[in-house]
């Protein structure tokens, strides 16, 4: 995935001739085009074609589907006609990537739109948009994906996406879309040797009126393969109700960094936060424990407001740690963490807060972004709007800490529980989701790896 600022400088620096690459870019959307329309010969196209490289490219696909017997007409951005000429496909090559304007689109109907790198009007960097838009049903982009064309509203108003490659050198790029194949890499089977020991996982998390946040968590880190689950509500003893595989452990509200601290040899990994509350004495121990543990530890919701607690805010303590950790803010507490609000620019936002912290962070959304402190990124696309319900920011937590029990890097383990959390919401009811229903979908999406 390349920005728009950073294309330009690849495009900059081909070997070949711009010309060769537009003949390219031309080919890829015409042989689109006749997929779309189910064959070439009587079919009617419209092109609508700018005035820069978007517009060149579309004129040399509106050549070689004439070649093909495709009746076209290609017409300038700048001066359209109020009305289309009828037509069985329109392909948008008005403006791409880098366009700062406005324009006005026009009405086509239902007739399916061919976007030419990106739908005209639509940020390549933050998918925002300050003018009309032609809603595609197909985009075909080059060379590598543009963050514009993953991040709402530009991810619908592009359609399905296709990347062409034009022969440019994306090699250098440090943000990539996470797919199924590199799940399947990261998170490998048990091994035949093993035992429960082996991926041991602490859920310190919930409070009186928040134990649903732990159980959560818990029983989604036994669903990915945690062979050892303790869970710990901090002065509320022991829950009847917790999932019947975990390890209840009582802790006391008062000194419970301390026990943990003390108990916490045989673990490989803790997650802190889900539902603790925001007591200033519950801020204090979370920290506490943080400061002082090496294991590499998941920090979410309460935990998030514990680190922005104090004075000395989130970074000097987990810049301090040894042990890797996670941190896993949606925008309220992305705002905790920093001040403000991340801004359009969802990868730069959670780049800064990662050098800023040394910690993996993982920006919740639409499209999930995980950053590390070196600035490498990796974008999620996995789940939807199913997951927009109370409680499934505590399933993630449980997977994510159950990936670091097993040995996962915290980059890779946070990208991949983001994305096994998505892919099992997209297996449940379209209506109807809660959190609890994605426990028993976590293991049809690792058994599919």
């Amino acid at each position: 995935m390349v920005s728009p600022e950073e294309m330009r400088r690849i495009d900059a620096s081909a070997v070949e001739p711009l010309e060769v690459l537009v003949e390219r870019a031309g080919a890829a959307v015409a042989r689109a085009a006749v997929r779309m329309l189910g064959g070439s010969y009587g079919k009617r196209v419209v092109v609508i074609a700018g005035k820069g490289n978007n517009g060149a490219d579309g004129r040399v696909a509106a050549r070689r589907l004439a070649d093909r017997g495709v009746q076209v007409t290609v017409l300038d951005a700048a001066g359209l006609p109020e009305r289309l000429p009828e037509c069985d496909l329109v392909i948008d090559a008005a403006y791409g990537i880098g366009f700062r304007g406005t324009w006005t689109p026009p009405d086509v109907g239902g007739t399916p739109v061919l976007a030419v790198d990106i739908p005209s009007g639509v940020d390549g960097l933050t998918g925002q948009c300050d003018s009309g838009v032609m809603p595609a049903d197909r985009t075909v982009t080059f060379a590598a994906l543009k963050p514009g064309l993953l991040f709402p509203p530009g991810s619908v108003l592009a359609g399905t996406l296709e990347i062409a490659d034009v022969g440019l050198d994306v090699s250098g790029s440090s943000t990539h879309l996470v797919q199924h194949q590199d799940v399947a890499e990261w998170v490998t089977p048990r091994r035949p040797d093993s035992h429960k020991w082996r991926a041991s996982l602490w859920v310190i998390a919930g409070s009186g009126g928040m134990l649903g946040a732990a159980r959560l968590a818990a029983a989604a880190a036994h669903r990915t393969g945690a062979g050892m689950v303790y869970l710990s509500t901090p002065g509320a003893g022991v829950d009847p109700l917790a999932p019947t595989e975990v390890v209840n452990h009582p802790l006391s509200s008062g000194t419970w960094a301390q026990d943990t601290l003390n108990a916490a040899g045989r673990f490989h990994a803790f997650v802190v936060g889900p539902g603790m509350g925001r007591l200033d004495s519950t801020a204090l121990q979370i920290r506490e424990f943080l400061a002082a543990t090496a294991r590499p530890v998941v920090v979410d919701g309460d935990g998030l407001f514990a680190l922005a607690w104090s004075t000395e805010g989130a970074a000097p303590l987990l810049r301090a740690r040894t042990g890797e950790t996670v941190i896993t803010p949606h925008d309220g507490e992305y705002a905790l963490l920093t001040g403000h609000r991340p801004g359009y620019d969802r990868i730069d936002a959670a780049r800064s807060l990662a050098s800023r912290t040394g910690a993996v962070v993982l920006l919740k959304g639409p499209a999930t972004v995980v950053a590390d402190p070196s600035g490498n990124v990796l974008v999620v696309t996995a789940g939807d709007e199913r997951l927009a319900t109370a409680g499934t920011g505590d399933v993630l937590a449980g997977i994510i800490g159950a990936l670091l029990a097993a040995g996962v890097p915290a980059f890779r383990a946070a990208a991949a529980g983001a994305w096994i959390h998505g892919q099992a919401a997209r297996r449940g009811p379209a209506r109807g989701l809660v959190a609890s229903d994605l426990l028993a979908l976590i293991p049809t999406v690792l058994a599919a790896l």
